[in-house]
C-alpha cells in the first residue's frame, strides 16, 4: 500500500518541539493530548503510514518524569457515548486506557469527571473507579462559559472545580474522545496552582487540524468529518493572523478559549507566552507528509465512509440529520459522493447480480467481490477471494473444503441452535487456519491476513455486530449501505 506520509520523521520533530516547550516553562508543564493517545486510527487512514501508537512512542522516553490524568465527560457517561472504531463506550475506554498505560510504564495520576451536575451514571462511575482505588476529581459546568471571562477567572468558575492533586513536572491531560473537557481541565489547573502559589505553563499537542495545511485541504476536512456530530468548524485562526500575518488553520473551540487562556496567563505571570491558539501547538504533522496527492485520497476516502456511517446510525433510529446534512456539505466541498467509496459500486453490481447481499475488499490495486452462498456470508467471501489475490492463487481454488465446512454448518443449526449455517468472518478464519495445517495454498492465504490492515471493505447490508467487530480486527476501513438483511427490528 501506498506510504503518504514519513512517521519516523514526525516523531523525532514532535519530540524536539516538545522538549522545547517543557523547558520553556518552569517547574509544572500541563500538556493537552488532542485526539486519542492510543489507537489514532483516524490519523491513521487519513495519513498512510502514520502508526495508530506514535505519540505513545514519543511519550515513553518521557513516563518518568510524566504522570497521566485522563477526562471524561459526565454527559458522555450518562448518554452511553461510543467510539465508533472499537465499539465500546467512553467510561469502558477510560478503564481500557487504564490498563494499557499502566503496561507500558505509565503512572496514571487521577481521572477527571468533567461537566459533572450530578448525573446518576457518572456518580456510579466515580464509585466504581474509587473502588479500584483510582483518584476521582469533579470539574463542574460553568456559566457563560467560554465568553464570561471575569466569571471563569474566580472562585466561582474555575475555583469551584476541585483541585487536581499532581506530583510530577510533565502533566499529560487525555481523553477517550472529544469533548471531554482536556483544555478546559489545563486551564483550572493553572488557575488553581496560582492560588496556591506555584508555577505552571500549558502546552497543546492536536494532531488535527493540520495548521499548515489549507482549509480546504481533504485532511482537514476530514476532522470536520470526524466530529461532525460535535458541530466543530474548522476556520482560519483570526490571532494567528493578526500577530505573524500569516495564515494557520485552528478549529473554533480553541479560537473561542484562547482569551479565556490569555487572561489566566495575565493573572498569573502578568503577560500571555502565546499570541495566538496555533502557538500553543506542537503540531508537526504537517511537515512529514511526502506524498500529497495519497494523503488526499485517504482522506476523501475517509469523509464518505463518515458519511456512510452517519447514514447507517440514521437507519438505526437515531435523529442525526444535521450530522448527515454537515457531511453531505463536506462531501460536496472535495468534490466525492458515495460513488467514489472503494468498493461501494462493484458490492451494489455483485448484490444486483446474485439478488442477495454481497461485499467488497480493495486488494493489490484491485476490488475483489464476495457473495452470499449456501455455506459463507458474502463478508466471509469477499476475505477468502482477497487472500487469494494477494497471495496470487488461483480465484476457482477452493481454500476450505467441505469436509470442514459442512460439520460446522450442522454444529451451528443442530446443535447451537442458530438461525443461519453460513460461516461468519470469525467461522471462517477458524476454518481455513484448519485448513491451513494440512493445505499450502490455505497456509499462504492465511499468511496474508496482515495485509489486509488498512485496506478499504464495503458491504451492501448493515453487518451483525459479530462481523464487524472481526472486520476491523483485521484492520480493515469497513463501511455498509443504510440497508438491514432482514426486517427484524432486534438486532444482534
Amino acid at each position: 500500500m501506498k506510504t503518504g506520509f514519513d512517521n519516523d520523521k514526525y516523531i523525532k520533530l514532535q519530540s524536539e518541539h516538545i522538549h522545547k516547550r517543557i523547558n520553556q516553562f518552569g517547574g509544572k508543564l500541563y500538556m493537552e493530548f488532542g485526539g486519542k493517545l492510543f489507537d489514532d486510527y483516524h490519523a491513521s487512514r487519513v495519513l498512510p503510514g502514520f502508526l495508530p501508537d506514535s505519540k505513545l512512542k514519543m511519550l515513553k522516553n518521557l513516563s518518568s518524569e510524566a504522570e497521566i490524568i485522563i477526562v471524561i465527560n459526565a454527559s458522555d457517561i450518562e448518554k452511553n457515548k461510543t467510539r465508533g472504531d472499537l465499539g465500546i463506550t467512553y467510561d469502558s475506554d477510560v478503564l481500557r486506557l487504564i490498563d494499557l498505560l499502566r503496561e507500558q510504564g505509565f503512572y496514571i495520576g487521577s481521572v477527571v469527571i468533567s461537566q459533572y451536575s450530578g448525573q446518576i451514571n457518572a456518580e456510579a462511575f466515580k464509585k466504581r473507579l474509587e473502588n479500584l482505588n483510582i483518584k476521582v476529581y469533579l470539574h463542574y459546568r460553568i456559566k457563560g462559559y467560554p465568553m464570561d471571562i471575569p466569571l471563569i477567572v474566580s472562585d466561582e468558575g474555575y475555583g469551584k472545580n476541585e483541585y487536581i492533586k499532581t506530583s510530577r513536572p510533565l502533566v499529560i491531560v487525555t481523553a477517550p474522545g472529544p469533548g471531554s473537557g482536556k483544555m478546559a481541565t489545563c486551564l483550572s489547573q493553572l488557575y488553581h496552582e496560582h492560588k496556591h502559589g506555584g508555577k505552571a505553563g500549558y502546552a497543546k499537542f492536536e494532531t488535527f487540524p493540520v495548521w499548515n495545511l489549507s482549509l480546504s485541504h481533504p485532511v482537514n476536512v476530514a476532522y470536520e468529518a470526524a466530529t461532525s456530530d460535535l458541530d466543530d468548524v474548522n476556520m482560519i485562526d483570526p490571532f494567528h493572523l493578526s500577530a505573524y500575518n500569516t495564515t494557520a488553520v485552528n478549529y473554533n473551540r480553541d479560537v473561542e478559549v484562547f482569551p479565556v487562556l490569555n487572561a489566566i496567563f495575565e493573572k498569573i505571570s502578568g503577560q500571555s507566552p502565546y499570541k495566538s491558539p496555533t502557538d500553543m501547538g506542537v503540531n508537526m504533522t504537517g511537515n512529514c507528509i511526502i506524498d500529497d496527492e495519497t494523503v488526499k485520497t485517504a482522506a476523501r476516502q475517509e469523509i464518505v465512509r463518515r458519511y456512510y456511517a452517519a447514514l447507517c446510525k440514521k437507519r438505526d433510529g437515531i435523529d442525526n440529520r444535521h450530522e448527515v446534512f454537515k457531511l453531505e456539505l463536506l462531501m460536496k466541498k472535495v468534490e466525492i459522493t458515495v460513488d467514489d467509496r472503494t468498493g461501494a459500486r462493484e458490492a451494489r453490481q455483485k448484490a444486483a447480480f446474485t439478488g442477495a447481499p454481497a461485499a467488497a475488499l480493495d486488494a493489490n490495486g484491485t476490488v475483489v467481490t464476495g457473495k452470499t452462498s449456501s455455506l459463507l456470508t458474502a463478508s466471509s467471501a469477499a476475505i477468502l477471494n482477497a487472500l487469494k489475490t494477494i497471495a496470487n492463487i488461483d480465484e476457482d481454488l477452493y481454500l476450505i473444503p467441505a469436509t470442514i465446512i459442512e460439520p460446522i454448518c450442522d454444529l451451528k443449526i443442530n446443535y447451537l441452535k442458530g438461525k443461519s449455517a453460513l460461516l461468519n468472518v470469525d467461522e471462517t478464519l477458524v476454518a481455513l487456519s484448519i485448513s491451513a495445517t494440512f493445505d499450502d495454498n490455505a497456509k499462504n492465504a492465511l499468511n496474508m491476513l496482515p495485509k489486509l490492515y488498512g485496506r478499504e471493505f464495503h458491504s451492501t447490508v448493515i453487518l451483525p455486530a459479530i462481523e464487524d467487530v472481526a472486520l476491523k480486527k483485521l484492520g480493515l476501513n469497513v463501511t455498509y449501505e443504510p440497508v438491514y438483511e432482514t426486517n427484524s427490528i432486534y438486532r444482534e
